[in-house]
């Protein structure tokens, strides 16, 4: 199991852009939580196996249609996991 954060940045907030990534780390069988940074930006946390996590990282770059996408950062995160299911969070992760 792997853990990896993170932080999307161009058009994403009021696109569409956390119900469809819960959508999609879902249908990958991801857990986590996702969720709009007040910079404009969405921060996720997911956990997951690495390869699954490279896929999700994948569909980042894309997204929902109605998103533009500019960048996505990843960082490796540590410790057990923690999450049941994919969610939105209304505050940040960890």
């Amino acid at each position: 199991m792997a853990r990896a954060r993170f932080i999307v940045r161009g058009l994403v907030q009021g696109v569409n852009f956390r119900a469809t990534a819960v959508r999609e780390a879902s249908r990958l069988s991801l857990t986590g939580r996702v969720w709009n940074r007040p910079d404009g930006t969405v921060g996720i946390v997911a956990e997951g196996d690495v390869e699954t996590l490279a896929a999700f990282e994948h569909w980042l770059w894309r997204g929902p249609r109605s998103a533009q996408v500019d960048a996505v950062e990843r960082a490796e995160a540590s410790g057990e996991p923690r999450y049941t299911s994919f969610d939105v969070s209304w505050s940040p992760a960890d």
